[in-house]
């Protein structure tokens, strides 16, 4: 299957069907914009994503390095600073480990989790192209 994600949105403010094959999520906005709450904000998809993917980076990693790792929890924030030329983001990762594990494998935990294909993405320049398709 090819790594195409179908997003639609109806009539009701701002219920977003997200579908990947049989699997879907909804995004959605909060009540005080508008919205409903029944679903993750893009922002909050697009920090979800970061953290999905350094933890199944850093999982696998330590998976074939059979280490004793329990858990892997990342607490993700964002913030904008806008200047007069541009804006700049800042995803702020907090990673903590449950395990056994020593100085040296947290050490290179956390620099694997900065390998994950997700941040190299955001890392690098993006196009993103639109164009409006006839659907009749």
């Amino acid at each position: 299957m090819a790594n195409e994600v179908q997003v639609t949105i109806e009539e009701e403010n701002y219920i977003t069907k997200v579908a990947y094959g049989d699997l879907s999520i909804l995004a959605d906005e909060p009540e005080e914009l508008g919205g409903q709450n029944k679903g993750l904000t893009p922002n909050q998809l697009l920090l979800a994503s970061v953290g999905s993917c350094k933890v199944i980076t850093m999982r696998m990693y330590a998976n074939r390095k059979n280490w004793d790792v329990k858990k892997i929890n990342i607490q993700l924030s964002s913030e904008s600073v806008k200047s007069d030329l541009q804006q700049t983001t800042y995803i702020k990762c907090h990673i903590s480990f449950e395990g056994n594990l020593d100085e040296d494998q947290i050490k290179r935990l956390y620099i694997i989790a900065d390998k994950c294909p997700i941040q190299k993405i955001l890392q690098n320049p993006i196009v993103i192209e639109s164009n409006v398709i006839d659907t009749n």
